[in-house]
């Protein structure tokens, strides 16, 4: 775990002031991004993971990547915000290997670190508050490094140096979302494998070998520990990425299904809508319309 975390690598998308009335409401949010809210003043609500959460003064927000939320503001709030890619080794996501809360009270501390990161991040702010505005933008998905490379080194260490202070602050102490081992091999090393290998056809008899354990027993740990069972999970982690490729990029449906290990159409189409509710023509159509 230890391993895996210090190959954590945050990359800062974009991190502004807000000023936002009951224009602020918008649903179906599903950003490649992770989030994160200070509220200086006034309240909104935000839905995600299950869980409403009032935002209020004083506090501040995670909202991960991938997850379907919706926000709104009734009267009027005021807020700073961080939008930044995060990724561990081999293409995993933190949130796949720790828990995390997603609301905390702000320190004075944590106030002026949101502070010198827009002083020394300027012009990053998102010009449109509507999501669709930036999250869809091609441009401004796969140019975010663009701006990272024009920082100087020193500037670039202190952006990444505050977004981790931030981040860390969310994480739960010593709660994992998987343990150390599974066999003689690491879970994470399995989840690894995987997300190394979405684009090929992956067996539980495979996964089980690597582990050096027989299928039954694998199954049975996998999802005592993840929750779901090893083909929900590769299924999920084919749709999410995607999801990704939907979002950022203009490859064609076929080619996205191949690169997620979905080559045929109709099984793309129909995993892609069991788990998300809608095709992924629709849901490109949809989005790129908005």
């Amino acid at each position: 775990m230890i391993e895996l975390l210090q190959t954590l690598k945050l990359n800062l998308l974009h991190a502004g002031y807000a000023k936002l009335d009951n224009k602020w409401d918008y649903d179906r949010v599903i950003s490649p991004f992770t989030r994160m809210f200070y509220v200086t003043k006034g309240t909104a609500d935000v839905y995600h993971s299950n869980i409403k959460f009032y935002l209020k003064p004083g506090y501040i927000y995670l909202i991960p990547s991938y997850v379907y939320n919706r926000y709104k503001c009734d009267n009027y709030h005021e807020q700073y915000y961080v939008g930044f890619f995060e990724e561990v080794q081999h293409g995993l996501s933190v949130y796949n290997l720790k828990r995390f809360k997603y609301e905390i009270k702000a320190s004075e501390a944590d106030i002026e670190l949101f502070k010198r990161l827009l002083v020394i991040n300027p012009n990053r702010e998102v010009l449109n508050s509507d999501p669709d505005a930036y999250i869809h933008n091609e441009a401004t998905m796969l140019g975010f490094n663009i701006e990272n490379n024009q920082l100087s080194a020193d500037l670039l260490l202190e952006t990444t140096g505050i977004l981790t202070i931030l981040f860390s602050k969310f994480m739960e102490h010593g709660s994992l979302v998987l343990s150390e081992d599974t066999g003689s091999v690491s879970i994470e090393k399995v989840l690894s494998y995987i997300a190394d290998n979405l684009q090929e056809k992956i067996s539980i008899t495979e996964l089980a070998k690597y582990c050096n354990l027989n299928v039954d027993y694998f199954s049975r740990i996998f999802k005592e520990k993840f929750g779901v069972r090893p083909n929900s999970y590769i299924q999920l982690r084919r749709v999410e990425r995607a999801q990704f490729l939907l979002l950022t990029t203009q490859d064609s449906l076929k080619e996205i299904s191949e690169k997620v290990g979905l080559g045929n159409m109709s099984y793309f189409s129909r995993t892609f809508k069991k788990i998300t509710g809608n095709t992924p023509a629709n849901f490109r159509k949809q989005q790129l319309s908005k």
